[in-house]
């Protein structure tokens, strides 16, 4: 006798929101490394506000939300590098004041839609189970994207993430490389609202990384382990969702806090931390 959630998989409903899953989670956690690593957590926070925004707009205008939703990242893209190398504004900064902007003008257009808001709830939470196929390739196109981008820039891309001016210095082309991720992070975000939520989707782009960061030093190291917890809360987000008639999208994030707290409680690199921390404090107290 099988479990009831293998026996799910014969739907194709169910077989489609599987492979979103596993898509979003490796679209979402590679990105979440450069969130991480340079300290851009309200990246994702904005990002995943545009692409709300434009699709509420999109619903507003009779165009297809993920167009107009990922055409608004693009936007919101376009203007964070510019801004941030042109001004004396930190990134924070001008993330902050974009999140802000587009926060308001996602919920003046739901306050603005007369027709029902089920869509435009959908598109806040998730839906998985209404994906359709094209989502799906859109979905696995966008993918592929990022991961052929990340093998034949990661030399470029690791020294980007060092120091930028340091890269620029070397002769490296920081700036180019530092604006395609931001791109990419407007298409990845945005070709997700349907399965984790345009408020939610933050979620994935920072808890991965942070995770990794717990456990590793090693770059590589540091992507292969993000990849994996992205797509075990993914997983393990629908199982749930299934199992117990849960909101997909937030049984997403709760499993990908899970094991953030995991690997938070078992770090190696926090244990050895406080294990040199307590080895000066000893030998401070025998001087």
């Amino acid at each position: 006798m099988t479990e009831p959630w293998i026996d799910a998989l014969a739907y194709p409903p169910i077989q489609r929101a599987a492979i979103a899953c596993v898509l979003c989670g490796a679209s979402c956690s590679l990105l979440s490394v450069f969130v991480v690593l340079m300290r851009m957590p309200l990246i994702g926070v904005s990002m995943s506000h545009a692409a709300f925004a434009g699709a509420v707009l999109g619903m507003l205008l009779d165009v297809n939300p993920f167009l107009s939703g990922l055409v608004l990242c693009l936007l919101t893209a376009g203007a964070l590098g510019p801004l941030s190398d042109r001004t004396d504004m930190a990134p924070e900064n001008v993330l902050a004041i974009l999140f802000s902007l587009l926060m308001g003008l996602a919920f003046l257009g739901m306050g603005i839609l007369t027709r029902t808001k089920a869509g435009a709830l959908s598109l806040m939470w998730g839906s998985l189970l209404s994906l359709s196929r094209v989502d799906i390739w859109v979905l696995a196109a966008i993918t592929l994207l990022l991961v052929l981008f990340i093998i034949l820039f990661f030399k470029e891309i690791r020294s980007v993430l060092f120091n930028r001016r340091l890269a620029a210095s070397s002769g490296i082309p920081e700036r180019p490389i530092y604006y395609a991720l931001l791109f990419l992070t407007g298409a990845v975000v945005s070709s997700n609202l349907a399965t984790v939520g345009g408020l939610l989707i933050f979620a994935l782009l920072v808890q991965p990384g942070a995770t990794a960061l717990q456990l590793t030093y090693d770059l590589r190291a540091f992507f292969i382990i993000s990849t994996a917890s992205g797509i075990g809360a993914c997983v393990l987000g629908l199982i749930a969702s299934y199992l117990f008639d849960l909101p997909s999208g937030a049984a997403v994030v709760l499993m990908a806090t899970i094991i953030f707290a995991a690997a938070y409680v078992f770090s190696p690199k926090r244990r050895r931390a406080k294990l040199q921390k307590g080895n000066l404090s000893h030998e401070n107290d025998s001087r």
